[in-house]
């Protein structure tokens, strides 16, 4: 298998699911936050407080999150 970026092959659900998840609405448009784990645009804007991430990097970390026990 050719060497391929994780977030090139994953799918993901972006939008008012994830908006939800974080607290606040996604962002109507640029400039975009970068998220902090990949540097990848996310869907929220540069002013929002918190940790940013991208859906990808968002939805490993729930995964993580919910088999810590």
């Amino acid at each position: 298998m050719p060497d391929t970026d994780e977030h090139d092959h994953l799918t993901t659900c972006a939008g008012a699911g994830a908006a939800a998840r974080q607290g606040g609405p996604a962002a109507a448009g640029p400039p975009y936050a970068d998220c902090l784990q990949c540097g990848r645009p996310t869907e929220y804007p540069v002013d929002r407080p918190g940790i940013v991430l991208c859906p990808v990097c968002e939805w490993q970390e729930a995964q993580r999150s919910a088999c810590s026990g």
